[in-house]
């Protein structure tokens, strides 16, 4: 038990220290998306 509170605890340190980058690339993704929409009208 204790290991996999440790294994979470590491993972949100990783997410909270990469939270810019992840919102970038969803941005990203998110305006490919869009661009592709709207190109298929």
């Amino acid at each position: 038990m204790q290991h996999i509170q440790s294994g979470y605890r590491g993972l949100s340190l990783l997410v909270g220290l990469n939270a810019d980058r992840l919102m970038y690339f969803a941005a990203l993704a998110a305006a490919l998306m869009a661009g592709a929409y709207l190109g298929s009208l």
